[in-house]
């Protein structure tokens, strides 16, 4: 694990020369910030609220990498006050899919912060966010000498065809994408990482009905009290040291959680998954991709009779989606 950790970090020393500064307002961080960091392409749509939800959450500072955007994202994100943003044209597949920059930048700016890794498309749900800040969540997990903390990805959809209602810039996309599976998910252990798998909901319901298992995982490490001597291995399911990854109770109890609220399904997802799939920039020679297109040509719909719509954590807390743990 040692030397698999060091190769890790040796990657992403390397990848790291492909970055070039754009915007470069690190030293605005102060200590005890917290850091969001994240990789984008064409999220233009999307960034306002983004940046918005995250600002209301208490993020101090965002790192985002702008993998080669071409609808005016970069330049969006080159103008906010509390954003340092890195330009790149190297391949997102052979930086093993953004997580080598994001290591760099994590160990580079990272060191001895709370640090907060999403893609775009995601919104952090953990207890009490619609009262406390994330800050207090913090100083709750750092008062428990816990390091790292887990949360399901959630894949929300709305009721009708993918398309039938336009995403305005700005908006909060859980408006329109306001459902998703309360069951159908599967969990084991991974006995090598000691991270817990998780996959189901709809994208297997759907899109891999045949072959559940090849379904994407949901299960995500994506708050972590970072250490230069940290490194993602696969996107953010699973990190090194291995005792980051025991984000839950192996004798049973609760331990607390979040959600990543993951909005992917809006009506400019046809769009980015025919993108995707000339690119062939993702896991497995963009297989998941692959499946989306057979499956939404016809009949671009996730919702049924079993889906749930969104209300708040409280909710998710009740299905057993995520848990407040001991935290009061």
């Amino acid at each position: 694990m040692r030397l698999r950790r060091k190769h890790a970090k040796a990657r992403a020393f390397r990848k790291h020369f492909a970055l070039r500064p754009v915007v470069d307002r690190t030293g605005q961080i102060r200590p005890g910030h917290i850091l969001l960091f994240s990789t984008m392409r064409d999220e233009h749509v999307r960034l306002p609220y983004f940046l918005e939800y995250y600002r209301g959450l208490g993020v101090d500072h965002f790192l985002i990498v702008d993998n080669e955007s071409s609808d005016g994202g970069g330049d969006y994100l080159a103008d906010q006050p509390d954003v340092s943003l890195w330009h790149t044209r190297g391949s997102y597949r052979r930086s093993r899919f953004g997580v080598d920059w994001l290591n760099w930048l994590q160990a580079r700016y990272g060191h001895g912060h709370w640090t907060l890794v999403v893609d775009p498309d995601e919104l952090f749900i953990y207890p009490f966010c619609d009262t406390r800040p994330i800050g207090a969540l913090t100083d709750w997990l750092d008062g428990s000498n816990v390091r790292s903390f887990g949360a399901m990805l959630l894949d929300m959809y709305p009721k009708g065809r993918l398309d039938s209602v336009p995403y305005r810039r700005g908006q909060d996309p859980i408006e329109i994408a306001s459902w998703f599976d309360p069951g159908n998910y599967m969990i084991e252990k991974n006995r090598k990482y000691g991270n817990l798998w998780i996959q189901g909901g709809p994208r297997a319901r759907v899109f891999f009905q045949d072959m559940p298992k090849k379904a994407p995982a949901l299960n995500k490490i994506p708050l972590v009290k970072w250490h230069r001597r940290y490194a993602y291995i696969s996107s953010t399911h699973m990190l090194l040291p291995r005792g980051l990854n025991l984000v839950y109770d192996e004798w049973g109890g609760e331990t607390a959680s979040g959600v990543l609220l993951h909005a992917k399904f809006l009506d400019t997802f046809t769009h980015k998954a025919e993108e995707e799939m000339e690119r062939r920039q993702h896991y497995r020679a963009s297989i998941e991709y692959k499946a989306y297109m057979e499956n939404l040509r016809d009949t671009p719909e996730l919702w049924c009779k079993w889906s749930e719509k969104y209300i708040n954590w409280r909710q998710l807390e009740i299905l057993g989606l995520m848990s407040k743990g001991n935290w009061a």
